[in-house]
């Protein structure tokens, strides 16, 4: 009987953390909650063991108090199989270009915290020699906007920090995948006008993680493929035409 694999989602109680909490319960994962918020995380476990009858563990996680990550590591019950980084903020943008600690918060949280706790983490799957490392990242880092620009600079670093993650641990055994959703209907993007057709559900995004984690076949998803298309025009455009537009 093979022994039960284990997933870490990091940033548990957001929409798309409580739909990959789901679906690898599901399959069968002992799953790690770990989140800011105990309460939310609790009721979402009690929610999701009743539907699956699955283990799920919680804990304190504060993607902020980077000084908190090696404790936060070495008191895992379990080093886990997989680790799913949700964690995001979209902030407000015009906030942020006059509010230097809101910027800061934006930029820590989409960023510093993920990068630095995954490569942390990293560091325990290569001794071991096997794992998979998923961060959520954006299409909003393809290509800096004027309407979310600190937003998409950090994702832009993100998306490169997991580029060279993976880079740097292709022959070690572990796998690092990055996901863009592109538009997702959550609590973050609840007072946006969504176009449906490039609108995904957190679900949907949780069960792209999934396969692609499970698979390995894939390094970089956009979960609706759509968006790889518009996101190379974007990328090709010419600065003096792109300046002009307002995205």
């Amino acid at each position: 009987m093979q022994p039960q694999k284990t997933v870490l989602v990091l940033g548990a109680t957001s929409d798309i953390g409580r739909a990959v909490a789901l679906v690898y319960a599901s399959a069968g994962f002992r799953v790690l909650m770990a989140a800011r918020r105990l309460p939310a995380a609790e009721r979402d476990a009690r929610d999701i063991g009743i539907r699956t009858g699955a283990k799920l563990d919680l804990i304190s996680f504060d993607v902020l108090r980077t000084e908190t990550f090696q404790d936060f590591v070495n008191g895992l019950p379990t080093l886990p199989d997989t680790v799913v980084c949700v964690v995001g903020e979209l902030g407000d943008q015009q906030r942020a270009q006059v509010d230097l600690e809101h910027a800061a918060a934006i930029m820590r949280t989409n960023f510093e915290g993920p990068a630095l706790l995954l490569g942390l983490l990293a560091e325990r799957l290569i001794a071991r020699g096997s794992g998979v490392l998923v961060g959520v990242s954006s299409v909003a880092g393809d290509r800096g906007r004027g309407s979310n620009y600190v937003y998409g600079a950090a994702k832009a670093g993100f998306t490169a920090f997991l580029s060279g993650l993976r880079n740097r641990l292709t022959a070690s055994g572990v796998h690092v995948l990055t996901v863009k959703p592109g538009f997702v209907r959550t609590r973050m993007t609840a007072n946006m006008k969504l176009p449906p057709v490039i609108t995904a559900e957190p679900d949907e995004v949780a069960r792209a993680i999934y396969r692609a984690a499970e698979t390995r076949r894939a390094n970089v998803v956009y979960v609706r493929p759509v968006w790889r298309l518009i996101m190379t025009v974007i990328q090709l455009m010419p600065e003096w035409i792109f300046k002009r537009l307002r995205l």
